[in-house]
């Protein structure tokens, strides 16, 4: 008997470094279509997918304020790079066969719907993969916490984190061999640890509304099937 998905509709948040080259930025087309093939082994079992994506493949606000930018004008410069990220995503899934649509925070009707909470989840009954751009459309706010946010708006069971590791650890794996990864970890946990691979407002946001949140590695085979099939992989934070 083939085995049913633990969650009826995830939200997936992606970096915008998913979609990177080998130097970690722009938009590299055949890793579009890599994440394409995997988002498609996930719509195949029957969930319904819902994504958003960073831009640290095409921009990164702190450098700016490093130097002086303004904090809004970096952020609102992040929220245009997370709706080109999310236009070259939906390219590769059209060209896979996958009906999506993109949603933007950011009213830019020309290239994107606007986010409208019901029709986004109509498209979702619908079997459509929906892209979130534009973060939350307010400066200040993480793609993070725009994740934990849409999350809750359209019901989904779970937040899917998918990173280039394979959960959280308490301490630098890839500075410290021995450094140990948690199976599981409590909102507390994870606020209290200060874990770097997702930020707090985010988890604060999915602590009051006991909404799971599943770090993996997006790039380990079958993983985010697993994930979906409600197998034991990566760092579950939850209550």
């Amino acid at each position: 008997m083939t085995k049913q998905p633990a969650y009826r509709r995830v939200l997936l948040k992606l970096g915008g470094e998913s979609l990177a080259g080998p130097d970690g930025y722009g938009i590299n087309p055949d890793r579009a279509e890599e994440v394409a093939a995997l988002l498609e082994e996930v719509r195949a079992l029957g969930v319904q997918v819902a994504i958003v994506i960073g831009a640290g493949n095409l921009w990164r606000g702190r450098e700016g304020i490093q130097r002086g930018m303004d904090r809004a004008t970096a952020d609102y410069m992040g929220m245009l790079g997370t709706v080109m990220n999310s236009l070259a995503l939906m390219d590769a899934l059209e060209r896979a066969g996958i009906v999506t649509r993109v949603m933007s925070a950011v009213d830019m009707r020309a290239v994107a719907e606007p986010y409208i909470r019901r029709r986004a989840i109509r498209h979702l009954e619908k079997d459509r993969i929906i892209i979130l751009g534009g973060g939350t459309g307010n400066p200040y706010f993480s793609t993070d916490t725009a994740a934990a946010l849409r999350a809750m708006e359209i019901e989904a069971d779970i937040v899917i984190k998918a990173t280039k590791v394979d959960g959280v650890y308490d301490d630098d794996p890839n500075l410290n061999p021995d450094a140990k990864r948690f199976s599981k970890l409590s909102y507390i946990e994870a606020l209290n640890r200060r874990v770097q691979v997702i930020d707090s407002t985010a988890i604060s946001l999915c602590m009051d509304n006991q909404l799971p949140i599943l770090v993996l590695d997006m790039w380990q085979e079958g993983s985010l099937v697993k994930a979906v099939l409600g197998d034991t992989i990566g760092t579950m934070i939850e209550e």
